[in-house]
């Protein structure tokens, strides 16, 4: 099975090139008939409403395509120096509202609720795991012991038309027992989020250490959830 994000960027390519192809076919076939009326269309002059209107414009793609560049560099940055110290164990994540949501239900009493920026980190090792925002010097937003996590689990959420997989980690603080939906990104240029194999042995990861810490612990291990696919790439999964 392909991946929903190539699936989706595939339909893009065919989409944009059937219409460049019609673009041209269109021209090829008007040409004349465009050379006969572009001379006859009265002239528009430029107004200062128009110019202004122009440069808010191209002020606004601007300062969001510098915003945009800046929050990118700054989480390459933090995953390399979260890399260095836990080498293997850092994987990127992407904001949602619910995440957000049910971590403020977490915050302890008297305490500021976290703030996640629109790409965090996450660092599952054998302390538990953590979320962190920040640059070069990262910044620890959230973290959970493994005692806290009572299971870890694969599920799906809806993200604009296309379905993604997210990892369901249940925390017990406090009495209070909460689900925190994480959708993982994926590192590769002109992806998205991560789906398939990658998104699959994340997870498989997280769930082993955490059996591992509670087992050292001496800890009761939590119910084994639904398997959780090996999809290769020579194979494709059923």
């Amino acid at each position: 099975m392909s991946s929903i994000a190539t699936r989706h960027r595939t339909g893009l390519i065919v989409l944009v090139a059937a219409f460049a192809a019609l673009v041209v076919v269109g021209l090829v076939l008007g040409g004349r008939q465009v050379d006969r009326v572009v001379p006859t269309l009265p002239d528009v002059p430029g107004t200062p409403v128009a110019l202004g209107l122009a440069a808010v414009a191209g002020i606004i793609v601007l300062v969001s395509a510098i915003v945009r560049g800046a929050a990118s560099a700054r989480a390459r940055a933090r995953h390399r120096a979260l890399d260095a110290v836990h080498a293997g164990v850092v994987s990127r994540g992407i904001r949602n509202r619910d995440l957000v949501a049910r971590l403020e239900e977490l915050a302890r009493p008297g305490s500021r609720a976290p703030r996640l920026p629109g790409r965090f980190s996450v660092v599952a090792d054998d302390h538990g795991i953590s979320f962190w925002g920040g640059g070069r010097r990262p910044r620890r937003v959230a973290a959970f012991p493994w005692r806290e996590v009572r299971n870890i689990r694969a599920d799906s959420t809806v993200a604009g038309s296309t379905s993604v997989p997210v990892a369901v980690v249940r925390i017990r603080r406090d009495g209070s027992s909460i689900e925190l939906p994480m959708m993982l990104s994926d590192p590769r240029p002109g992806r998205y989020a991560l789906t398939d194999g990658p998104f699959y042995a994340t997870v498989r990861a997280w769930k082993a250490r955490h059996r591992a810490a509670l087992a050292a612990e001496g800890l009761e291990l939590p119910p084994l959830t639904g398997a959780i696919p090996i999809i290769r790439q020579d194979r494709p999964a059923a």
